[in-house]
């Protein structure tokens, strides 16, 4: 089977990421598309989802928000979310996605509201 590039850089940046794993954190995964941005925290121990948030909700949308403002309401949430049950330190795993734009305004969000990585 013959990977694209994209698979093939997404697994590069996974592997370096649960080769690096020795405390066992959660890894936190975020996917963009060309007008909603989407997160999860997983547990790669028993293959879980813990949390999950995203753009793509009514709530959202009715605020009628630009991409990047977005990013910063579902990084909140996840922030949140992460508080109530206890996750302080996650891996970023960013993808494909180079850390710029919406993806370093996430990331900066989330270490603003207390989340380590």
């Amino acid at each position: 089977m013959k990977l694209s590039t994209k698979d093939r850089k997404r697994f590069r940046i996974r592997r370096k990421l649960k080769s690096n794993n020795p405390n066992k954190r959660m890894r936190l995964t975020v996917s963009r598309s060309s007008k909603n941005i989407s997160a999860q925290i997983i547990d790669d121990a028993n293959n879980k989802t813990l949390i999950s948030a995203t753009s793509n909700i009514k709530d959202i949308k009715n605020l009628k928000k630009n991409k990047s403002e977005l990013s910063e309401i579902v990084a909140s949430k996840i922030a949140e979310k992460a508080k109530e049950k206890n996750i302080k330190k996650v891996y970023f795993d960013r993808g494909i996605y180079k850390y710029h734009g919406r993806i370093k305004i996430f990331a900066e969000t989330l270490r603003k509201n207390g989340m380590e990585f």
